[in-house]
């Protein structure tokens, strides 16, 4: 049977063994599965032959849970979870969220504010002096240069200087934390390594050199030329090494780790997951993010969809890559023999669920396009949009013994599925027919062309792909419906851009939007950039962007029914068709 990786004394006993070589600290409960980053790393790291650890949520008040598991020979691997623990613990108008979806009983109480930050804090006063302590994660990885940060409105310094860790990786960081891990075993320089950012004395010769960060921190303009060099730098083939002087020192960033092949990310999945919580967590209470991911398959990583508000194009990278069909049939066999599985796949999808199986050969040879994107205004004529592969993936799915259901629940491309003139319109009937569950995500954001355009989306495929999908439903017998999520108070975005989209939805969409979510600027994004210097860093035109937390709600409550629901209880309805039972009015969320 599968074990957990260490999080006691007992579990380390357990092993025969006396010490670690790695313990990793972690913002979100342990949860081994490969859809959580701190699971992945933990065991990439035992699989090349490593004695690795895992304290999830330490108090930061006592050295207690800090030192559990005594003291790594080769480095503390820090995180603050799946999501950024800004965005975590704050909505979008800087009010606390009582819920977290990653801690025992969900209560928002464990993680703290900046908790990269405050876990390197808690090792530094009592770790042993000379362990190297590593960053990683989302948090870590949108943070490593000075970035816009919404929450105190200043621009920060990388979080590599404040937290005073000594080396940080970034992005998908398999290859990067075992060669790491073995150039700090073995007492070689790890700073030639991909995918590193590292404090210097002295800029490296070949390195890009950036605007420094007292610079970035008081002139708009000077920050919106540093994030372009960096956003540009961020290419597998293309970028450089880059250097930004932080205080006397330098941030050097190395150049982002090639992508993973087939056959590399398939290993990383065939790895020994339990997909469960670990029992020690577990006795606090359920973690409700298990649900949604325990029973679901990773088909691929990275977006070139570059929406200019989405972080995983900096994280993730705008190359996809993605496993084989026999990778994820076999993932899907021992999910089968999980005791709590009950024949149905909740999703098979990534980032974006039809970007499964094709990209750009030229970017794969030369890089990314540097004026040029996948997506935008259009499809490139370059990205060979085919949806067979997945939907072949698809119906092997189905075939596995004992499989009732198998969904698709991530959001997908409108554009990619009317772009595929050779397996569009099967792909969606496919969709419709068999995988969605009454509903299907899709995330239009808007329908304001100035909004769109500097959202990085078009917009133009929405109604035809509706159109399309309502009819294959029909066909399939089926009534189903699309899910719209849409934002308020993006960069640009006024009060009559909302009264515009909400006529929309009215007079072309047939609903009442309730997927409304306010615009929080996430660190290292084009859309936090216009959200700080209020400029277009494109065209250099001046941006209203709202500002005001009170004008921030009543731009979302435009879009929203009279009659409200709690979110996530109601899916956006066909306003031909009121309820029968009329409902009490509520305020609007």
């Amino acid at each position: 049977m599968t074990s957990f990786l260490p999080t006691t004394k007992e579990d380390v006993h357990d092993r025969g063994w006396s010490r670690l070589d790695v313990i990793l600290v972690t913002g979100d409960s342990y949860i081994d599965s490969p859809h959580i980053g701190v699971a992945v790393i933990g065991r990439v790291l035992e699989d090349a032959g490593y004695r690795v650890g895992v304290i999830a949520q330490p108090d930061p008040d006592t050295p207690e849970d800090i030192l559990r598991l005594g003291h790594p020979t080769l480095f503390w691997g820090v995180t603050g979870g799946s999501v950024d623990s800004m965005v975590a613990n704050y909505t979008a108008l800087k009010k606390k969220r009582r819920s977290d979806d990653f801690t025992p009983g969900g209560v928002n109480d464990r993680r703290p504010d900046r908790a990269v930050i405050v876990y390197t804090n808690l090792i530094r006063r009592y770790g042993r002096p000379g362990v190297p302590i590593v960053l990683g994660g989302i948090e870590a990885s949108l943070r490593r240069v000075s970035h816009y940060d919404f929450w105190s409105d200043r621009i920060r310094r990388s979080i590599l200087f404040d937290a005073k860790a000594d080396i940080l990786v970034y992005g998908m960081g398999e290859k990067t934390i075992t060669a790491l891990a073995a150039a700090l075993q073995n007492n070689e320089d790890y700073r030639p390594i991909r995918g590193l950012c590292f404090k210097a004395g002295q800029p490296p010769p070949e390195a890009l050199i950036l605007p420094d960060h007292e610079t970035v921190a008081r002139d708009a303009d000077a920050f919106r030329a540093m994030f372009k060099q960096f956003y540009h730098n961020n290419d597998p083939v293309t970028g450089r090494v880059l250097c930004q002087r932080q205080d006397t020192r330098y941030l050097v960033q190395n150049p982002p780790p090639t992508p993973h092949s087939v056959a590399e990310l398939d290993a990383v999945y065939a790895l020994k997951y339990t997909y469960d919580q670990h029992p020690f967590y577990e006795n606090q209470g359920p973690v409700r993010a298990l649900e949604t991911i325990r029973f679901s398959l990773a088909t691929h990583r990275g977006c070139y969809g570059e929406c200019r508000f989405c972080a995983i194009a900096v994280h993730q990278g705008r190359t996809v890559q993605w496993r084989s069909p026999e990778s994820l049939l076999n993932e899907a066999r021992r999910l089968g023999n999980h005791p709590g599985f009950k024949g149905v796949l909740q999703d098979v999808g990534g980032p974006t669920a039809n970007m499964y199986g094709f990209e750009c050969a030229r970017k794969q040879r030369r890089g990314a396009c540097r004026h040029r994107r996948c997506l935008f205004p259009e499809v490139c004529e370059h990205l060979p949009v085919n949806h067979a592969r997945q939907m072949a993936l698809l119906k092997a799915l189905r075939r596995l013994p004992g499989m009732r259901r198998v969904f698709v629940a991530s959001g997908l491309r409108c554009d990619l599925a009317m772009a595929d003139r050779r397996a569009g319109q099967a792909y969606v009937d496919a969709l419709a027919g068999a995988h969605v569950s009454g509903q299907l995500k899709i995330a239009p954001e808007h329908t304001a062309p100035e909004v769109l355009a500097l959202m990085g989306k078009s917009g133009r495929d929405l109604l035809p792909f509706r159109k399309r999908f309502l009819q294959a439903s029909r066909a399939a017998g089926k009534r189903q419906y699309l899910t719209y999520y849409f934002m308020a108070a993006y960069p640009g975005t006024t009060d009559e851009h909302m009264r515009q989209l909400k006529s929309f939805c009215r007079t072309r969409l047939k609903i009442a939007p309730e997927q409304v979510q306010i615009f929080t600027p996430t660190p290292s994004t084009f859309a936090a950039l216009m959200y700080w210097t209020e400029k277009d860093p494109f065209s250099h035109r001046r941006l209203f962007v709202e500002k005001d937390p009170v004008r921030k709600q009543s731009q979302k409550n435009q879009l929203l029914p009279r009659q409200n629901v709690r979110p996530g209880k109601q899916s956006s309805r066909s306003l031909r068709k009121p309820p029968n039972r009329p409902k009490k009015r509520r305020n609007p969320s």
